[in-house]
């Protein structure tokens, strides 16, 4: 199956390699700009301009919750190696880092600007994501950026 989000908050999934389609879920009330699968194949999470991130079963295909800490639309989602962790990111200038099981707040990584990606190591609990973090440190005439880390030893 293929899964892929649009404007009007649906997740329409496919048959691949045809591309065929086979059922269409109505997610959120707003577009749905992004979908990650846990390395689990237990769950999936969309988000959404609604500023939600839902969490839905894979063999169900049913929203089992919700998380709504954050207040601008979701741009990026990632679960962790061991899909524990679901960190989720927008124009806030925080990263939610929530328990996937109970939906629980594990961390709040502040930020100085908006975050346009998050990705979690493949075998450990360390997060990188890059924000659009050029105003005022760099030179904003140019496309630059950095990729910073939460989880280094130091970090709380």
């Amino acid at each position: 199956m293929f899964f892929l989000t649009n404007g009007n908050g649906c997740i329409n999934i496919l048959s691949y390699p045809e591309l065929k389609p086979v059922q269409s879920i109505n997610a959120h009330p707003s577009n749905c700009i992004c979908i990650k699968f846990d390395p689990m194949g237990k769950y999936f999470a969309t988000g959404s301009a609604d500023a939600l991130v839902s969490l839905w079963d894979v063999d169900e295909l049913v929203c089992v919750r919700c998380f709504s800490r954050l207040d601008w639309p979701v741009r990026t989602l990632s679960f962790s190696h061991d899909g524990k962790m679901l960190a989720s990111a927008s124009e806030d200038h925080f990263i939610d880092i929530a328990e996937v099981e109970t939906g629980d707040k594990l961390w709040e990584v502040q930020c100085e600007s908006p975050t346009f990606t998050v990705a979690w190591h493949p075998k450990r609990p360390l997060l990188a994501f890059a924000c659009d973090d050029k105003d005022g440190k760099y030179d904003s005439s140019r496309e630059a950026g950095t990729v910073k880390l939460f989880g280094l030893p130091n970090d709380s």
